[in-house]
């Protein structure tokens, strides 16, 4: 048995954008994770407890994106966040307008969907592995193991638990699997309403922070302020670019050629938001 406590570690997970490929639907689908110990669940609550006063919100109000009115509450609030030295996040960008499904092999709503949380739920398992190999070996019951956690993603309409149980298994079943399923919760993840499991609040500002430096608005603007003050928040893993683990833009910009070919200075009009973005991120890592 390994010495000291069990790390158990939980991740809170919510989506920005539409799923669809339609024409009028977003340009990209987005999900994030905030990662929090098991020790700092208290520390997370009271944040939030205190970002709803700086807010003038009262005790138990939802602190979602979309009811933070004004820019400055928005950016107050990812500053917060990307100050909370207890938090790590976690984010996957898929790039909805630069995806050939005929390549990739998927292209429905829930694909979609589920490809994002396969992609997402690597760099949990990822990070949950790293906080537990210092020693070798797996105790018999996962609460004794260093380095488990546990996932709960935030309910979305016609995505049940059964659909999360099957995607768990056929991942599972894959000769190559990526995901280290041992340092995942055994049980499986759950899906929750934020108003029943607050911290999924916190995924809520996060994600939607991130996307606004990604999708534009009618006049054609991003608003990247957001994402740079939780740059410090983001999961790096030693010396790895920080687009492969706390900001992962699927398809990557070598697997999108249009982008790929380009410069900043030579990117085009709808192309700029990601480029620009991940410029930032290169200065940050």
């Amino acid at each position: 048995m390994p010495a000291g406590p069990p790390s158990l570690l939980h991740a809170f997970i919510d989506e920005s954008g539409q799923r669809s490929f339609s024409v009028t639907s977003s340009d990209y689908f987005l999900m994030s994770a905030v990662i929090v110990k098991d020790d700092d669940l208290p520390n997370a609550a009271a944040f939030l407890a205190e970002l709803r006063r700086q807010l003038g919100r009262r005790p138990g109000d939802p602190l979602t994106f979309k009811n933070l009115r004004s820019h400055e509450e928005r950016l107050h609030a990812a500053q917060q966040i990307g100050g909370a030295a207890f938090l790590t996040v976690s984010t996957v960008v898929i790039c909805k307008r630069r995806f050939d499904p005929d390549r990739h092999g998927w292209g429905t709503d829930e694909d979609t969907y589920t490809k994002t949380l396969e992609l997402l739920l690597e760099r949990l398992s990822w990070f949950a592995r790293d906080e537990g190999n210092i020693f070798e070996g797996a105790a018999p019951d996962w609460r004794l193991r260093r380095g488990v956690m546990t996932y709960t993603v935030a309910f979305i309409v016609r995505y049940r638990l059964a659909s999360l149980r099957a995607l768990e298994q056929r991942l599972k079943e894959r000769p190559r699997e990526r995901i280290a399923w041992d340092h995942l919760d055994p049980r499986g993840g759950r899906i929750e309403q934020p108003t029943r499991v607050e911290l999924l609040q916190l995924a809520d500002l996060a994600v939607s922070s991130t996307a606004k430096a990604f999708e534009p608005d009618r006049f054609g603007n991003t608003e990247q302020r957001y994402l740079e003050t939780l740059v410090p928040r983001l999961y790096r893993r030693g010396r790895a670019p920080l687009s492969s683990y706390g900001l992962k833009i699927y398809p990557s910009c070598g697997e999108s050629s249009a982008w790929g070919r380009r410069t900043l200075e030579g990117t085009e009009k709808d192309e700029a938001p990601q480029v620009a973005c991940g410029a930032y991120v290169r200065r940050s890592a």
